[in-house]
């Protein structure tokens, strides 16, 4: 969404602000609404899901990890467990198969069994529909990232200099709202492994949000979970 200017080139920040808070309203009343009607429908199989990780692996059932929300807010990110109970220390062994900051191994080995198959469904997001609920994430916007995921500098994103300039990174450009179960990424560049290409389509949705895109974004995201594109 861009502001209109007047004819004397002042910017209608009054205009633009109402345009701004109508579509936060909707977007909430959306993810609250699908978020509570979701989890009604879903709870036999968070039901099942749980069972199947308790019976498949030592551990909880739910893995949750501090995010970065709107303004930079943390909170913890809900999510099913897919990986073994020490995860974390198998990690040192292994080495990242993707650029920038994200961390990821084709046919990684700390993934159970049971793990695999809820990733490649897109199943161990389901849990956060409690976040959306909660207001710390939506439905659609950028995927929210951990503080040492978001490097500070543009330069390790050369493609930012071929844009119109702009006054605040892209790591501000992110932050301006809540992070999402989906969003761009997901849809056109979830494959690439690029954290440049996912940054990308984060700036890109920010700047060009609205009713519309969300509701494409969702049906888009339903198809490419179908055809589990870009599954691990």
């Amino acid at each position: 969404m861009v502001h209109r200017e007047s004819v004397d080139g002042r910017t209608l920040y009054a205009e633009y602000g109402r345009i701004t808070f109508m579509y936060d309203f909707v977007k909430r009343l959306m993810d609250v609404f699908l978020g509570i009607f979701f989890l009604i429908t879903f709870s036999p199989l968070f039901f099942l899901v749980a069972l199947l990780i308790k019976l498949d692996s030592e551990g909880p059932v739910f893995f949750r990890q501090k995010r970065c929300g709107k303004g930079g807010r943390e909170f913890f990110m809900y999510k099913f467990r897919t990986m073994v109970k020490n995860a974390e220390a198998l990690k040192k062994a292994l080495t990242n198969e993707v650029d920038g900051p994200m961390f990821k191994v084709k046919n990684d080995p700390r993934i159970t069994k049971i793990g695999r198959i809820l990733r490649q469904w897109s199943l161990d997001e389901l849990p956060q529909l409690i976040n959306v609920v909660k207001g710390e994430m939506s439905l659609v916007g950028p995927r929210p990232l951990a503080k040492n995921e978001m490097p500070v500098t543009e330069e390790e994103l050369p493609f930012t200099k071929d844009k119109t300039p702009v006054d605040i990174t892209w790591k501000e450009t992110r932050l301006r709202v809540k992070p999402g179960m989906t969003g761009l990424w997901q849809v056109k560049g979830r494959g690439s492994g690029k954290f440049s290409c996912w940054i990308k389509y984060d700036v890109e949705y920010v700047q060009k949000r609205s009713v519309f895109l969300d509701m494409k974004i969702l049906f888009l995201t339903l198809n490419a979970v179908l055809r589990r594109k870009g599954a691990d």
